[in-house]
Protein backbone atom coordinates (compact mmCIF):
# COMPACT_ATOMS: atom_id res chain seq x y z
CA UNK A 1 0.00 0.00 0.00
CA UNK A 2 1.26 3.80 -0.63
CA UNK A 3 1.40 6.08 2.42
CA UNK A 4 -1.56 8.14 0.91
CA UNK A 5 -3.60 4.68 0.82
CA UNK A 6 -2.38 3.52 4.66
CA UNK A 7 -3.59 6.69 5.48
CA UNK A 8 -7.14 6.36 4.26
CA UNK A 9 -6.99 2.61 6.07
CA UNK A 10 -5.54 4.48 9.73
CA UNK A 11 -8.57 6.90 9.98
CA UNK A 12 -11.12 4.22 9.17
CA UNK A 13 -9.34 1.90 11.56
CA UNK A 14 -9.11 4.22 14.04
CA UNK A 15 -13.18 4.79 13.74
CA UNK A 16 -14.03 1.09 14.10
CA UNK A 17 -11.48 0.63 16.73
CA UNK A 18 -13.08 3.35 18.84
CA UNK A 19 -16.44 2.51 18.31
CA UNK A 20 -15.74 -1.05 18.58
CA UNK A 21 -14.39 -0.41 22.46
CA UNK A 22 -16.73 2.13 23.47
CA UNK A 23 -19.16 -0.25 22.34
CA UNK A 24 -18.24 -3.14 23.75
CA UNK A 25 -17.33 -1.57 26.87
CA UNK A 26 -20.39 -0.18 27.54
CA UNK A 27 -22.02 -3.72 26.93
CA UNK A 28 -19.39 -5.30 29.36
CA UNK A 29 -20.49 -2.38 32.07
CA UNK A 30 -24.32 -2.50 31.85
CA UNK A 31 -24.91 -5.61 31.21
CA UNK A 32 -21.66 -7.59 33.02
CA UNK A 33 -20.54 -5.43 35.46
CA UNK A 34 -17.35 -5.94 33.75
CA UNK A 35 -15.25 -2.59 33.96
CA UNK A 36 -14.87 -0.60 30.25
CA UNK A 37 -11.42 -2.09 30.14
CA UNK A 38 -12.31 -5.70 30.14
CA UNK A 39 -14.58 -4.64 27.22
CA UNK A 40 -11.70 -2.62 25.09
CA UNK A 41 -10.07 -6.04 25.66
CA UNK A 42 -12.86 -8.45 24.23
CA UNK A 43 -13.52 -6.06 21.39
CA UNK A 44 -9.84 -5.84 20.14
CA UNK A 45 -10.24 -9.87 20.16
CA UNK A 46 -13.73 -9.19 18.32
CA UNK A 47 -12.00 -7.52 15.83
CA UNK A 48 -8.99 -9.97 15.06
CA UNK A 49 -9.19 -13.02 13.30
CA UNK A 50 -10.84 -15.17 16.19
CA UNK A 51 -14.39 -13.54 15.47
CA UNK A 52 -14.30 -10.76 12.72
CA UNK A 53 -11.49 -12.53 10.37
CA UNK A 54 -13.63 -16.23 10.95
CA UNK A 55 -17.44 -14.62 9.78
CA UNK A 56 -15.98 -11.73 7.75
CA UNK A 57 -12.35 -12.41 6.31
CA UNK A 58 -12.31 -10.39 3.35
CA UNK A 59 -13.79 -7.48 5.40
CA UNK A 60 -11.12 -8.33 8.34
CA UNK A 61 -8.64 -8.33 5.50
CA UNK A 62 -9.28 -4.96 4.24
CA UNK A 63 -9.78 -3.52 7.23
CA UNK A 64 -6.75 -4.45 8.79
CA UNK A 65 -4.27 -5.13 5.98
CA UNK A 66 -0.91 -6.03 7.23
CA UNK A 67 0.95 -3.08 5.82
CA UNK A 68 -0.87 -1.14 8.61
CA UNK A 69 -0.40 -3.50 11.53
CA UNK A 70 3.25 -1.33 12.62
CA UNK A 71 1.34 1.99 12.72
CA UNK A 72 -0.75 0.53 14.97
CA UNK A 73 2.02 -1.33 16.85
CA UNK A 74 3.51 2.21 17.74
CA UNK A 75 0.41 3.83 18.43
CA UNK A 76 -0.91 0.74 20.66
CA UNK A 77 2.77 1.51 22.69
CA UNK A 78 2.31 5.16 22.81
CA UNK A 79 -1.40 4.48 24.23
CA UNK A 80 -0.61 1.84 26.81
CA UNK A 81 2.62 3.57 27.98
CA UNK A 82 1.39 7.02 28.03
CA UNK A 83 -1.59 5.25 30.40
CA UNK A 84 0.88 4.15 32.85
CA UNK A 85 2.27 7.72 33.35
CA UNK A 86 -1.07 8.91 34.07
CA UNK A 87 -1.25 6.06 36.71
CA UNK A 88 2.07 6.97 37.88
CA UNK A 89 0.62 10.56 37.96
CA UNK A 90 -2.17 9.18 40.95
CA UNK A 91 0.14 6.99 42.93
CA UNK A 92 0.51 7.79 46.34
CA UNK A 93 4.42 7.12 47.26
CA UNK A 94 3.54 7.22 51.11
CA UNK A 95 0.86 4.02 50.87
CA UNK A 96 3.82 2.15 49.09
CA UNK A 97 5.91 3.25 51.57
CA UNK A 98 3.73 2.36 54.93
CA UNK A 99 3.33 -1.31 53.13
CA UNK A 100 6.83 -1.93 51.74
CA UNK A 101 7.19 -5.16 53.48
CA UNK A 102 3.92 -6.49 52.17
CA UNK A 103 3.98 -5.26 48.19
CA UNK A 104 7.62 -7.13 48.43
CA UNK A 105 6.19 -10.17 49.97
CA UNK A 106 2.79 -10.14 47.77
CA UNK A 107 5.28 -9.99 44.33
CA UNK A 108 7.16 -12.46 45.69
CA UNK A 109 4.93 -14.97 46.39
CA UNK A 110 3.11 -14.43 43.18
CA UNK A 111 6.06 -15.05 41.86
CA UNK A 112 7.52 -18.39 43.41
CA UNK A 113 4.05 -20.10 43.37
CA UNK A 114 3.48 -19.68 39.66
CA UNK A 115 7.77 -20.94 38.91
CA UNK A 116 6.76 -23.88 41.44
CA UNK A 117 3.60 -24.48 38.79
CA UNK A 118 5.72 -23.86 35.59
CA UNK A 119 8.64 -26.34 37.31
CA UNK A 120 5.70 -28.99 37.37
CA UNK A 121 4.03 -28.57 33.97
CA UNK A 122 6.43 -27.27 31.97
CA UNK A 123 8.00 -30.55 31.16
CA UNK A 124 4.60 -31.93 30.68
CA UNK A 125 3.59 -28.95 28.02
CA UNK A 126 7.38 -29.81 26.69
CA UNK A 127 6.32 -33.27 26.30
CA UNK A 128 3.01 -32.49 23.84
CA UNK A 129 5.12 -30.67 21.90
CA UNK A 130 3.85 -27.20 22.33
CA UNK A 131 7.29 -25.15 22.30
CA UNK A 132 9.09 -24.61 19.46
CA UNK A 133 12.15 -27.07 18.05
CA UNK A 134 15.28 -26.86 20.38
CA UNK A 135 13.58 -25.47 23.77
CA UNK A 136 14.91 -26.89 26.84
CA UNK A 137 13.56 -28.38 30.15
CA UNK A 138 14.72 -24.97 31.70
CA UNK A 139 13.44 -22.36 29.24
CA UNK A 140 10.22 -24.27 29.28
CA UNK A 141 10.27 -23.54 32.92
CA UNK A 142 11.13 -20.25 32.97
CA UNK A 143 9.04 -19.19 30.14
CA UNK A 144 5.93 -20.87 31.05
CA UNK A 145 6.65 -19.14 34.99
CA UNK A 146 7.24 -15.84 33.18
CA UNK A 147 3.59 -15.67 31.33
CA UNK A 148 1.66 -17.04 34.84
CA UNK A 149 3.16 -15.09 37.33
CA UNK A 150 2.73 -12.15 34.84
CA UNK A 151 0.26 -9.83 36.08
CA UNK A 152 -2.38 -7.60 33.80
CA UNK A 153 -0.47 -4.13 34.58
CA UNK A 154 -1.92 -2.02 32.70
CA UNK A 155 -5.04 -3.40 33.34
CA UNK A 156 -4.82 -3.34 36.81
CA UNK A 157 -4.52 -0.17 37.31
CA UNK A 158 -7.44 0.79 35.06
CA UNK A 159 -9.90 -1.32 36.99
CA UNK A 160 -8.41 0.16 40.48
CA UNK A 161 -8.73 3.99 38.97
CA UNK A 162 -12.48 2.86 37.58
CA UNK A 163 -13.55 1.25 41.16
CA UNK A 164 -12.19 4.47 42.95
CA UNK A 165 -9.39 2.90 44.58
CA UNK A 166 -6.45 4.76 43.15
CA UNK A 167 -5.57 6.68 46.49
CA UNK A 168 -5.98 3.51 48.45
CA UNK A 169 -3.53 1.45 50.36
CA UNK A 170 -4.90 -1.46 49.03
CA UNK A 171 -4.66 0.25 45.39
CA UNK A 172 -1.34 1.27 46.22
CA UNK A 173 -0.08 -2.02 46.98
CA UNK A 174 -1.81 -4.05 44.66
CA UNK A 175 -0.09 -1.46 42.08
CA UNK A 176 3.61 -1.92 44.20
CA UNK A 177 3.29 -5.67 43.93
CA UNK A 178 1.92 -5.59 40.42
CA UNK A 179 4.68 -3.31 38.78
CA UNK A 180 8.10 -4.88 40.83
CA UNK A 181 6.23 -8.62 39.57
CA UNK A 182 6.27 -7.96 36.23
CA UNK A 183 9.61 -6.01 36.16
CA UNK A 184 10.40 -9.62 37.53
CA UNK A 185 8.84 -11.56 34.89
CA UNK A 186 10.61 -9.30 32.59
CA UNK A 187 13.86 -9.95 33.42
CA UNK A 188 12.90 -13.77 33.86
CA UNK A 189 11.94 -13.54 30.33
CA UNK A 190 15.08 -11.61 29.06
CA UNK A 191 16.74 -14.47 30.77
CA UNK A 192 14.90 -17.01 28.57
CA UNK A 193 15.78 -14.89 25.21
CA UNK A 194 19.62 -14.73 26.26
CA UNK A 195 19.54 -18.82 26.60
CA UNK A 196 17.99 -18.52 23.28
CA UNK A 197 20.33 -17.42 21.36
CA UNK A 198 20.25 -13.31 22.07
CA UNK A 199 23.66 -13.90 24.20
CA UNK A 200 23.89 -12.99 28.17
CA UNK A 201 24.92 -9.08 27.63
CA UNK A 202 20.32 -9.34 26.89
CA UNK A 203 19.59 -10.54 30.87
CA UNK A 204 22.35 -8.22 32.12
CA UNK A 205 21.15 -5.39 30.38
CA UNK A 206 17.70 -5.80 31.32
CA UNK A 207 18.49 -5.97 34.82
CA UNK A 208 21.37 -4.28 35.55
CA UNK A 209 19.70 -1.47 33.07
CA UNK A 210 16.10 -1.51 34.47
CA UNK A 211 17.67 -1.24 38.20
CA UNK A 212 19.78 2.01 37.70
CA UNK A 213 17.19 3.68 35.65
CA UNK A 214 14.82 3.07 38.84
CA UNK A 215 17.21 3.65 41.72
CA UNK A 216 18.14 7.13 39.35
CA UNK A 217 14.36 8.02 38.66
CA UNK A 218 13.55 7.54 43.17
CA UNK A 219 16.43 9.39 44.12
CA UNK A 220 17.40 12.02 42.04
CA UNK A 221 13.99 12.33 39.85
CA UNK A 222 12.25 14.32 42.49
CA UNK A 223 15.08 16.91 42.83
CA UNK A 224 15.33 17.44 39.33
CA UNK A 225 11.58 17.36 38.32
CA UNK A 226 11.08 20.10 41.37
CA UNK A 227 11.31 23.04 38.96
CA UNK A 228 8.46 21.96 36.87
CA UNK A 229 6.14 21.78 39.62
CA UNK A 230 7.03 25.26 41.01
CA UNK A 231 6.75 26.57 37.41
CA UNK A 232 3.26 25.50 36.77
CA UNK A 233 2.51 26.93 40.29
CA UNK A 234 4.04 30.37 39.92
CA UNK A 235 2.47 30.69 36.65
CA UNK A 236 -1.15 29.17 37.69
CA UNK A 237 -1.59 26.78 34.71
CA UNK A 238 0.25 24.19 32.89
CA UNK A 239 1.82 25.98 29.30
CA UNK A 240 2.12 24.17 26.20
CA UNK A 241 6.32 24.58 27.05
CA UNK A 242 5.69 22.88 30.05
CA UNK A 243 3.43 20.39 28.59
CA UNK A 244 6.16 19.37 25.64
CA UNK A 245 9.22 19.69 28.46
CA UNK A 246 6.99 16.58 30.31
CA UNK A 247 6.03 14.81 26.81
CA UNK A 248 9.76 14.92 25.86
CA UNK A 249 10.70 13.05 29.54
CA UNK A 250 8.00 10.77 28.76
CA UNK A 251 9.19 9.90 25.52
CA UNK A 252 13.12 9.61 26.71
CA UNK A 253 12.00 7.50 29.66
CA UNK A 254 9.75 4.95 27.62
CA UNK A 255 12.62 5.02 25.14
CA UNK A 256 15.28 3.88 28.22
CA UNK A 257 12.69 1.24 29.37
CA UNK A 258 12.65 -0.30 26.14
CA UNK A 259 16.02 -0.22 24.74
CA UNK A 260 17.38 -1.92 27.70
CA UNK A 261 14.57 -4.46 27.53
CA UNK A 262 12.26 -4.41 30.28
CA UNK A 263 8.98 -2.32 28.46
CA UNK A 264 7.97 1.56 27.78
CA UNK A 265 5.31 0.90 30.39
CA UNK A 266 7.51 1.17 33.39
CA UNK A 267 9.52 4.23 32.06
CA UNK A 268 6.27 5.75 32.05
CA UNK A 269 4.75 4.64 35.10
CA UNK A 270 8.15 5.59 37.04
CA UNK A 271 8.30 8.59 35.54
CA UNK A 272 4.76 9.68 37.03
CA UNK A 273 5.72 8.75 40.25
CA UNK A 274 8.15 11.00 40.65
CA UNK A 275 6.68 13.84 39.02
CA UNK A 276 5.56 16.93 41.30
CA UNK A 277 2.48 17.24 43.12
CA UNK A 278 -0.14 20.14 42.77
CA UNK A 279 -1.20 21.51 40.10
CA UNK A 280 1.08 20.77 37.35
CA UNK A 281 -0.01 16.51 38.21
CA UNK A 282 -3.71 17.91 38.06
CA UNK A 283 -3.08 19.33 34.97
CA UNK A 284 -1.42 16.83 33.29
CA UNK A 285 -3.88 13.97 34.21
CA UNK A 286 -7.00 16.62 32.72
CA UNK A 287 -5.13 17.22 29.41
CA UNK A 288 -3.83 13.71 29.21
CA UNK A 289 -6.17 11.24 29.73
CA UNK A 290 -9.16 11.61 27.87
CA UNK A 291 -6.94 11.30 24.49
CA UNK A 292 -4.60 8.76 26.38
CA UNK A 293 -8.44 6.45 27.58
CA UNK A 294 -10.25 6.85 24.33
CA UNK A 295 -8.33 6.92 21.47
CA UNK A 296 -4.57 5.60 22.04
CA UNK A 297 -5.66 2.93 24.66
CA UNK A 298 -8.03 1.04 22.11
CA UNK A 299 -5.39 0.82 19.52
CA UNK A 300 -3.05 -1.25 21.98
CA UNK A 301 -6.41 -3.82 22.65
CA UNK A 302 -6.78 -4.00 18.77
CA UNK A 303 -3.36 -4.78 17.88
CA UNK A 304 -3.06 -7.39 20.71
CA UNK A 305 -6.40 -9.12 19.28
CA UNK A 306 -5.22 -8.76 15.61
CA UNK A 307 -2.12 -11.51 16.89
CA UNK A 308 -5.15 -13.71 18.25
CA UNK A 309 -6.43 -17.07 17.33
CA UNK A 310 -8.50 -18.76 19.75
CA UNK A 311 -9.91 -21.05 17.10
CA UNK A 312 -6.13 -23.10 17.58
CA UNK A 313 -7.72 -25.30 20.50
CA UNK A 314 -9.77 -27.29 18.68
CA UNK A 315 -9.13 -30.77 19.78
CA UNK A 316 -10.41 -32.12 23.41
CA UNK A 317 -6.48 -32.65 23.95
CA UNK A 318 -5.47 -29.20 23.91
CA UNK A 319 -8.70 -28.32 26.07
CA UNK A 320 -7.51 -30.31 28.49
CA UNK A 321 -4.31 -28.71 28.57
CA UNK A 322 -5.77 -25.09 28.33
CA UNK A 323 -8.04 -26.31 31.45
CA UNK A 324 -4.56 -26.97 33.37
CA UNK A 325 -2.91 -24.37 32.49
CA UNK A 326 -5.55 -22.10 33.75
CA UNK A 327 -6.51 -23.63 37.23
CA UNK A 328 -2.88 -24.13 38.18
CA UNK A 329 -2.52 -20.43 37.27
CA UNK A 330 -5.16 -19.38 39.03
CA UNK A 331 -4.38 -21.23 41.88
CA UNK A 332 -0.88 -20.45 41.99
CA UNK A 333 -1.11 -16.61 41.41
CA UNK A 334 -4.00 -15.54 43.62
CA UNK A 335 -3.69 -18.05 46.17
CA UNK A 336 -0.14 -17.31 47.00
CA UNK A 337 -0.72 -13.31 46.86
CA UNK A 338 -3.90 -13.77 49.66
CA UNK A 339 -1.47 -15.88 51.83
CA UNK A 340 1.47 -13.40 51.71
CA UNK A 341 -0.85 -10.27 51.82
CA UNK A 342 -2.61 -12.06 54.98
CA UNK A 343 0.65 -12.91 56.22
CA UNK A 344 2.47 -9.55 56.32
CA UNK A 345 -0.66 -8.29 58.53
CA UNK A 346 -3.66 -6.99 55.88
CA UNK A 347 -7.11 -8.28 56.97
CA UNK A 348 -8.72 -11.17 54.93
CA UNK A 349 -11.00 -9.20 53.06
CA UNK A 350 -8.17 -7.20 51.58
CA UNK A 351 -6.10 -9.59 51.16
CA UNK A 352 -8.42 -11.42 49.07
CA UNK A 353 -8.92 -8.54 46.80
CA UNK A 354 -5.77 -8.03 45.93
CA UNK A 355 -5.40 -12.04 45.32
CA UNK A 356 -8.55 -11.88 42.97
CA UNK A 357 -6.77 -8.38 41.17
CA UNK A 358 -3.37 -10.03 40.60
CA UNK A 359 -4.70 -13.07 39.14
CA UNK A 360 -5.88 -11.20 35.78
CA UNK A 361 -2.93 -10.99 33.29
CA UNK A 362 -4.29 -9.33 30.48
CA UNK A 363 -2.80 -7.87 27.52
CA UNK A 364 0.85 -7.96 29.13
CA UNK A 365 0.79 -11.70 29.11
CA UNK A 366 -0.29 -11.19 25.28
CA UNK A 367 3.04 -9.11 25.08
CA UNK A 368 5.35 -11.69 26.02
CA UNK A 369 3.70 -14.78 24.53
CA UNK A 370 4.15 -13.00 21.23
CA UNK A 371 7.69 -12.02 21.81
CA UNK A 372 7.63 -16.19 22.14
CA UNK A 373 5.62 -17.18 19.44
CA UNK A 374 7.88 -14.35 17.29
CA UNK A 375 11.25 -15.95 18.33
CA UNK A 376 9.78 -19.38 18.42
CA UNK A 377 9.77 -20.56 21.97
CA UNK A 378 6.40 -21.50 22.12
CA UNK A 379 3.89 -22.68 19.26
CA UNK A 380 0.70 -21.47 17.74
CA UNK A 381 -1.20 -24.06 20.39
CA UNK A 382 0.27 -23.21 23.10
CA UNK A 383 0.18 -19.68 22.38
CA UNK A 384 -3.86 -19.99 21.90
CA UNK A 385 -4.16 -21.54 24.97
CA UNK A 386 -2.40 -18.68 27.06
CA UNK A 387 -4.04 -16.33 25.19
CA UNK A 388 -7.76 -17.91 26.68
CA UNK A 389 -5.90 -17.84 30.23
CA UNK A 390 -5.21 -14.29 29.70
CA UNK A 391 -8.66 -13.69 28.38
CA UNK A 392 -10.32 -15.73 31.47
CA UNK A 393 -8.29 -14.46 34.69
CA UNK A 394 -8.94 -11.34 33.83
CA UNK A 395 -12.70 -11.55 33.06
CA UNK A 396 -12.73 -13.30 36.45
CA UNK A 397 -11.00 -10.82 38.33
CA UNK A 398 -13.65 -7.65 38.85
CA UNK A 399 -16.34 -10.36 39.47
CA UNK A 400 -14.19 -12.00 41.98
CA UNK A 401 -12.78 -8.70 43.71
CA UNK A 402 -16.85 -7.63 43.92
CA UNK A 403 -17.43 -11.07 45.68
CA UNK A 404 -14.61 -10.91 48.04
CA UNK A 405 -13.98 -7.43 48.88
CA UNK A 406 -16.04 -4.66 47.10
CA UNK A 407 -19.63 -6.06 48.31
CA UNK A 408 -18.33 -5.76 52.08
CA UNK A 409 -16.99 -2.51 51.98
CA UNK A 410 -20.20 -1.03 49.96
CA UNK A 411 -21.73 -2.30 52.39
CA UNK A 412 -20.10 -0.95 55.48
CA UNK A 413 -20.22 2.88 52.98
CA UNK A 414 -16.64 2.56 52.51
CA UNK A 415 -16.48 1.78 48.34
CA UNK A 416 -18.75 3.48 45.71
CA UNK A 417 -20.48 2.28 42.98
CA UNK A 418 -18.45 1.39 39.65
CA UNK A 419 -18.59 4.69 38.12
CA UNK A 420 -20.05 4.74 34.49
CA UNK A 421 -17.76 7.78 33.91
CA UNK A 422 -14.81 5.26 33.32
CA UNK A 423 -12.91 7.90 31.26
CA UNK A 424 -13.16 11.09 33.02
CA UNK A 425 -9.60 12.14 34.16
CA UNK A 426 -8.18 10.54 37.17
CA UNK A 427 -8.14 13.81 39.15
CA UNK A 428 -11.89 14.17 39.40
CA UNK A 429 -12.42 10.46 40.69
CA UNK A 430 -12.26 10.41 44.92
CA UNK A 431 -11.66 6.99 46.69
CA UNK A 432 -13.49 6.88 50.08
CA UNK A 433 -11.25 3.78 51.35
Amino acid sequence: MTPAELSVAFFLQMAVIIAACRGVGWLARKYLGQPQVVGEMIAGVILGPSLLGLLAPQIQGALFPPESKPILFVGAQMGVGLYMFLVGLGFKTEHFRQNLPSAFSVSLAGMAAPFLVAAAIGPWLLSHGLFGEGITTAQAILFTGACIAITAFPMLARIIHERGLSGTPLGALSLSAGAIDDAGAWCVLAIVLATFGDGAPVAIKAILGGATFVIFMLTLGPRLLAPLGRRVEREGKLTASTLGIVLILFMLCAFVMDWVGIHAVFGGFILGCVMPRGLLSTELRRQLEPFAVVVLLPMFFTFSGLNTQLTMVNSVSLVAVTVAILVGSVLAKGVACWGAARLTGQDNATAMGIGALMNARGLMELIIINIGLQRGIIGPALFSMLVLMAIITTLMASPLFELVYGRKARERGELGALSDEDDAPAASRTATV
